[in-house]
This record gives C-alpha cells, sequence and structure tokens, in this order.
C-alpha cells in the first residue's frame, strides 16, 4: 500500500453575518424573537456557551409550535447551528425530532434531508454501517421521485464511506452509479467530486495512469460558478495529480503541480489542511529529487500547521517523511524519533492503520528490530482486512435487507389492491420477485469473490516477504550454531581424548579397559557433532521453498475441486531463493489465471504444468486437451490481458497457441 492518501470533500456551511463584539447577551424576552435567537446563535464573535444558550432559547420557541413545514425549516436551523459549534450530540438529537414530525406528517422532502444528516452525523462518528443505512434509505426515495441529481449525491456519499473502509471495488462501482444518474445532467459539481474520487481510489490500486485521466477529467469540470472558490477545487486536483507522479517516482513532474496548488489564492485562509499537505508532499518531492535548499524547513513547516489543526493522519505522514529524510541524513538517532513519535501518534489515534506506515519505517531503519516491527505489521494487518471484508459484506447486507423489507411492503400492498385480479396474477407477482432475489444474490457472490481475490493478494504478498526474512534469519543462527558446535565442543572433547590417551600408560588392564570404552564413547559423540555441524550447514539447500509449497497448494486446490487430471513438474534444480518476489509472485497470478480460464472454458480432460528453468531463464509451459479457442478474438479478453501484463512485469515474453478441438499450450519466459 502506498503513503496515506487523503482526500478532500468538502460540504457548504452557511453562516449569518457577524454581530458587533457589544452585543447585549441578555434579551429582554419582551423583545425575543426567533430571527434575534438565530443570529446570536450562529454570531461567531460570541463565546460557544453563550451561542449554544441562544440555540436552545430558538429551539424552545421552536418545539411548542405547531408541526407544519415552518416548524421543521426552522428546526433544521436550529441543527445546522449545532453542526456549525461542532455540538454533535445535540445536533443528532434535534435530527431525530425532525425526522419524527416528518414521518408523522408524511413529508418526503424532510424525511430525505433527515436521512442525509443522521447519514453525516454517523460518517463523522466513523460509524459507517449505520451511516450507510440512511443515505441508503434517502437513495431509496430520490429513486422513486425521479431524483437524479440527489440520487447522484447519494450515492457518492456511500462511495466515500465505503472508500473510508478500504471496500475500494465497492465505492468505484458507487462512483459510476452516481455518474450514471446524472448522463446528460448539468450537474459540474457531482461531476467534479465523481472523477475526484475516482483518481483516487485507482491510486490506491496502483491503477496510476488511469488515476491521471480522471483527476485531470476532475480538474476540468471546476466550475466556480457552481463549486465556491472557497472549497479550494482546483488546488485539490492539483495536489491529487501531483500525488500520482510522486507515486510513478515522477518527482519533477509532480513538484510542478504541487507549486501550482500552493500558488491558488487565498489558501492557507480556506483550507490550511490542504496547504499543509501541498507542503509536506512538495518538501518531499524535493527530497527525492536530492534538493536540499529547502530542506528539512518545509517539512517543519507542515507539521507545525497540521499539529495546530490535529490532523492525525497528516502529523503521522509528516513524521514518517521527516524518518526517511534523517535517515537519508544519516541521523539515525532522529530518523528513529520521529518513526516512533509517529507511531505512538498512531496508536494514541485508534485507527489502527496509521500504525501500519511506521512500522514499515522502523523495520528499514531498525534492521535489528525488523522482525518483531513486522510481526505488529502483519497482526495489524491482518485484522485490519478481516474488519474491512465484515464492513464490505455488512454495506450488502444492509442494501440486500433494505431491499427486502421494501420489496416485502410493496408485496402487501401488491396483493391487497390485486386480489380482485385473482390467483394467476398473484402467482406471477412471486414469480417476479423470486428471479430479482436469486439475481441479486448472485451479483452479491460476484461481488464478495471479486473483493476476496483482491485481499489474498494483499496477504500474499506479506506472507512472501515475511518468508524471506524468517528464512535469511534462520540460516544465519544456524551457521552460528554449526560454528560453535564446531569450533568450541569438538576442541574441547579432542583435548579430553588426548588426555585419555596420555592414562593409558598405566598399567593396570581394568583401568585401561575403562579408558578405551571412554575414548570410543568420545569418538562417537564427536562424530555425531560433526555430522549436526555438517547437516546444519546443507539444511538451506534442503529447506522445501516457500514458493513451491504455495504452488503446491493451488495445485492441491485444483486437484480436490475440479474433475480434470493434473500433471505438475517443477524443475528442482531452479534456486528460488536467487529468484526475485516479483517474479515468483507474477508466476503464480499466471497460474492461477491460467487454470481459472481452463476450468471455465476448456472442458478439458488432462492438464499439464511444467516449470523449468533453461539458461539465465525461467519457462512455464500450461498444456491443456481442451476444445481450445480462437486466439485472435480471445486475446481481447481480460484474462489473457493479466496473463500478458504480469509476463511483462517478469521482463518475460508470452506465447499462446490454440485450435479449436485441439486444445491450447500457453508458453511464458521470465527472466
Amino acid at each position: 500500500m502506498k503513503n496515506f492518501y487523503n482526500i478532500l470533500f468538502f460540504f457548504l456551511l452557511f453562516f449569518s453575518c457577524n454581530k458587533k463584539n457589544d452585543v447585549n447577551l441578555d434579551v429582554n424576552p419582551s423583545i425575543d424573537s426567533l430571527s434575534i435567537y438565530f443570529s446570536l446563535a450562529n454570531d461567531f464573535n460570541l463565546s460557544q456557551s453563550h451561542r449554544k444558550k441562544f440555540n436552545q432559547k430558538a429551539y424552545a420557541i421552536i418545539i411548542k409550535q405547531p408541526n407544519d413545514s415552518l416548524n421543521r425549516i426552522n428546526l433544521f436551523k436550529i441543527a445546522n447551528r449545532y453542526y456549525n459549534m461542532d455540538n454533535l450530540k445535540e445536533y443528532k438529537k434535534t435530527v431525530q425530532v425532525i425526522l419524527k414530525n416528518s414521518e408523522n406528517t408524511k413529508d418526503t422532502i424532510n424525511i430525505i434531508k433527515a436521512f442525509t444528516y443522521l447519514g453525516d452525523y454517523y460518517a463523522s462518528q466513523g460509524i459507517s454501517d449505520t451511516a450507510f443505512i440512511y443515505y441508503f434509505r434517502a437513495e431509496k426515495i430520490y429513486l422513486k421521485d425521479y431524483d437524479g441529481y440527489n440520487v447522484a449525491k447519494t450515492r457518492l456519499n456511500k462511495a466515500l464511506l465505503k472508500y473510508n473502509e478500504s471496500d475500494f471495488l465497492g465505492s468505484e462501482i458507487e462512483v459510476f452509479k452516481a455518474l450514471s444518474a446524472i448522463k446528460g445532467k448539468e450537474a459540474n459539481d457531482v461531476i467534479y467530486e465523481s472523477y475526484n474520487l475516482l483518481g483516487v481510489i485507482n491510486s490506491q490500486l496502483d491503477e496510476h495512469n488511469k488515476s491521471l485521466v480522471f483527476h485531470t477529467k476532475a480538474l476540468a469540470n471546476i466550475d466556480e460558478k457552481v463549486i465556491p472558490s472557497v472549497f479550494q477545487s482546483r488546488a485539490t486536483s492539483l495536489n491529487n495529480i501531483g500525488f500520482v507522479y510522486q507515486n510513478l517516482n515522477k518527482h519533477k513532474e509532480a513538484k510542478l503541480y504541487f507549486k501550482q496548488g500552493l500558488e491558488q489564492k487565498n489558501l492557507i485562509a480556506d483550507k490550511p489542511s490542504l496547504y499543509a499537505m501541498l507542503l509536506d508532499n512538495l518538501a518531499y518531492s524535493e527530497f527525492k529529487l536530492k534538493e536540499w535548499d529547502q530542506l528539512p524547513k518545509l517539512f517543519y513547516q507542515s507539521l507545525k500547521l497540521r499539529d495546530s489543526l490535529r490532523l492525525t493522519a497528516g502529523i503521522i505522514t509528516n513524521k514518517i517523511h521527516l524518518s526517511e529524510y534523517f535517515a537519508f541524513k544519516k541521523d539515525t538517532v532522529k530518523a528513529i524519533q520521529f518513526s516512533k513519535e509517529a507511531l505512538q501518534t498512531a496508536r494514541s489515534s485508534k485507527n489502527y492503520r496509521n500504525a501500519l506506515a511506521p512500522l514499515k519505517q522502523l523495520a528499514i531503519i531498525e534492521p535489528q528490530k525488523a522482525a518483531e516491527y513486522t510481526k505488529q505489521y502483519i497482526h495489524i494487518n491482518d485484522s485490519l482486512q478481516k474488519a474491512e471484508r465484515k464492513m464490505g459484506e455488512k454495506f450488502s447486507r444492509i442494501e440486500y435487507e433494505t431491499d427486502k423489507i421494501i420489496d416485502e411492503n410493496s408485496d402487501l400492498e401488491t396483493k391487497n389492491r390485486n386480489l380482485l385480479f385473482g390467483f394467476s396474477a398473484l402467482t406471477m407477482l412471486g414469480l417476479s420477485l423470486f428471479v430479482i432475489k436469486s439475481q441479486k444474490a448472485k451479483n452479491r457472490e460476484l461481488l464478495f469473490k471479486q473483493q476476496q481475490q483482491i485481499a489474498n493478494e494483499e496477504i500474499y504478498n506479506l506472507m512472501i516477504s515475511q518468508q524471506n526474512t524468517i528464512e535469511i534469519n534462520r540460516i544465519k543462527e544456524k551457521k552460528r550454531v554449526a560454528r560453535e558446535l564446531h569450533d568450541g565442543v569438538l576442541g574441547r572433547m579432542f583435548g579430553v581424548r588426548i588426555n585419555l590417551d596420555s592414562l593409558n600408560k598405566v598399567v593396570d588392564e581394568t583401568a585401561i579397559e575403562k579408558r578405551n570404552n571412554y575414548l570410543t564413547e568420545l569418538k562417537n559423540i564427536e562424530q555425531d557433532i560433526r555430522e549436526i555441524s555438517h547437516d546444519l550447514n546443507r539444511e538451506k539447500s534442503e529447506l522445501i521453498n516457500n514458493f513451491v509449497a504455495i504452488v503446491d497448494n493451488l495445485f492441491e486446490d485444483q486437484k480436490k475441486t475440479y474433475k480434470s487430471k493434473l500433471i505438475s513438474n517443477i524443475d528442482s534444480a531452479i534456486k528460488w531463493e536467487l529468484v526475485s518476489n516479483s517474479v515468483k509472485i507474477n508466476l503464480y497470478r499466471i497460474l492461477q489465471e491460467a487454470l481459472q480460464n481452463i476450468n471455465k472454458y476448456a472442458n478439458a480432460n488432462t492438464i499439464k504444468i511444467e516449470l523449468k528453468k533453461e539458461a539465465d531463464h525461467l519457462i512455464l509451459k500450461i498444456t491443456d486437451d481442451g476444445i481450445g479457442f480462437n486466439v485472435k478474438t480471445a486475446k481481447k479478453g481480460i484474462g489473457l490481458q493479466n496473463i500478458l501484463f504480469r509476463a511483462k512485469e517478469c521482463d518475460g515474453m508470452f506465447d499462446i497457441k490454440s485450435t479449436k478441438g485441439e486444445g491450447t499450450i500457453i508458453t511464458v519466459t521470465a527472466q
């Protein structure tokens, strides 16, 4: 995973005009009015306690009034003012009152608005599943009312929730659904936010070229008539594009975009958090370009601003960058200090994902503790992946269960309405519902498999890296033990044997016999220890390579799951410890993809897999006796494109031969 990436979505807050500082706080009850209380509650020159007091007075007046549309509008004003005060507890209570009053009068517009407000509240509290429920309910009503713009806005809220829970595939799907809802409509703000989020998602998925395309589209759709300049959308997109180039190690291009972002008018006043992020990103690119004039000054400026704003994730990123900088400057003490501070901040924030980057950096700059930090990293990452999978499943379940409730209610109304049309019409309706639900179940299963495949790739990469570290440490330790046995114990035992030889000069038959027995025993022990020492040094070549074990597991799963006969031959002369992790991973994924395609389409009786070494190359050959296909047509398919891409990742070549009715041969040559 790349460095933590902050995405910036901004929501407009309306503020009333400021009053003079010498305003009379004790309003005379005889001239009390709702408009005065509203103005005072939104006067940021007053203390928060006084603003809260005036908001409570306004609420006391409104709650006694009849439950009409004006009353509910005024209650929303109360809620907005609590939100501006960051008093989210009272904000939530007020919105719940609005929702109850709106449901009592069947006020659909304000019901939707209340759902959205509650979704915003739970999203701000990090309670993603509850936020998702309210956004989903709002979306359903908007769909019913054919309100495409608000459908799109609600789907973007859902997409952002899924992104924050690392459900990147689900988030991407929601964004495209949002774009489809406004197709052919003037909605530059929604289009901008959609392309911006798509750019961020693809950056997280390491699809950097696609990310650049979407961020460029977002930049082109900024319309300041629709999106106020105070949101600093242009600076946001420039930062995002620069960040993609930074991930591509194109730091000269990245630096240009960061500088353009910093030059945007009123940036530090409008969005100080974005200003701090641009400073840090600019400093990091200059560090990578070895341009030292402004370093580490820029890092410290960004860190100071983020500290004042209490931007936890930004503070952690800043300190990791400072750690990298001082490590490069050979100042190990400061490098370790900043990494440990970042780790402590991450743990204090209770957002365990923030701890991954500090642990990774500490493993690099403290190699003697690398195994400990790696163990912590894997433990946290595994826990996060489990939590993310559960949350992704929960989102799907929420949509399913909410749809189910809506369908059941609709079915009940339809049943009552259609009783006059007879049993046949009711049977047709039930059949239609069954087909719809079955299709939804299949779609959910497919989505889950896609998410599981992504998670498996991340786990495999970590497993390979961890296994290499463990193997290196084991080999070093075994060599050390071998040296100790050979140089220490054997030397001492040899001395004992010499001494016993000298004692044999004593003319005593019983003593001589015993001494000979001792000598024989010592020789046996000496031989045993020598064999142990030699075995320890030989063990490196006899260890079962982790990659081979993983491939064998893949073959075993294939044999258990499918009827096709699988014949495999892996050349034992291949020295896997000399093969890079990148090549191993790509070969493994090619095997997975090929087997999956054969299982789906080939209808083969026998599959033969050969992996051998020729000169400086590894050759993977996959043969099946299936139905074959037209190679020219099939080369456009996603599966074969994936294999071709992975072969190029290995600096290798890919060849496929197939004829209908005669099977298929895939050959991959890796460097």
